[in-house]
C-alpha cells in the first residue's frame, strides 16, 4: 500500500467496531432516511389512492422494524457491543457523545410518537400485512394534532443531527484523514 491509499500508522483508527454494531448502525441509518422520505413521497399522491396507502403502510411497517432494531441495538450496546477508545480532539469527543446520546433519546421517542399518533387516529399498526398492533390506549382523536406535530418536528431534528453526524464523519475521512470513519465501515 502507498501512503495515498491508507492512513498513516498514527492516523489509523483505534480498532474497529464489531460486525454486529456496524450492521445495526447502518440498518438504523438506512431506515431513518427511508422513513423520513416516505411521507414526502406519499404526499405527492391523492388521498386514499393505492400508492399512497401502500407507502403509508410501508412507513408503519418500517417504524415497527425500527422499534425492534433500536431495542436490539440498545441491548447489544449495553451487554455485548464493543467499546472503542474515544478518538479526536476533546471538543469533538464531547460533541460526538452529545449527538450519540441525543440519538438514543430521539429515535425511541420518534417510534413512540409514531405509534401514539397512529393510535390517536384510531387505527391499528400494520406490519407488512402479517399482523397488526392494536391500540391499547384508546387515545382521543384530538391528540392527533399535537402528536403529529411532535412526530414531524422530532423527525426533522433527527435528520438534521444525522446530516451533521454524516458531515463530521466525512470531514474526519476526507479532510482530517484520521481514519475515524473506518471504525464503522465493514472490513474488506
Amino acid at each position: 500500500m502507498t501512503a495515498h491509499t491508507a492512513p498513516s500508522a498514527a492516523a489509523r483508527p483505534q480498532g474497529r467496531y464489531d460486525t454486529t454494531t456496524i450492521v445495526l448502525h447502518w440498518l438504523t441509518a438506512v431506515l431513518v432516511v427511508v422513513m423520513f422520505a416516505l411521507p414526502h413521497i406519499w404526499q405527492q399522491f391523492e388521498r386514499r389512492t393505492p400508492p399512497r396507502l401502500w407507502l403509508i403502510d410501508l412507513h408503519f411497517s418500517l417504524g415497527i422494524t425500527l422499534a425492534g432494531l433500536l431495542l436490539v441495538r440498545i441491548l447489544w450496546r449495553a451487554a455485548l457491543g464493543g467499546r472503542l477508545p474515544k478518538a479526536g480532539p476533546s471538543p469533538a469527543r464531547v460533541a460526538s457523545r452529545i449527538v450519540h446520546f441525543a440519538f438514543y433519546i430521539l429515535l425511541p421517542a420518534q417510534v413512540t410518537l409514531g405509534f401514539l399518533l397512529r393510535w390517536a387516529q384510531q387505527q391499528p399498526l400494520p406490519y407488512f400485512g402479517l399482523f397488526v398492533i392494536p391500540d391499547p390506549f384508546s387515545l382521543p382523536l384530538d391528540a392527533r394534532t399535537i402528536l403529529g406535530l411532535l412526530h414531524e418536528w422530532n423527525a426533522w431534528v433527527i435528520i438534521v443531527l444525522s446530516g451533521g453526524h454524516a458531515a463530521a464523519a466525512l470531514l474526519h475521512h476526507y479532510v482530517l484523514r484520521d481514519g475515524l470513519l473506518l471504525r464503522m465501515t465493514p472490513r474488506r
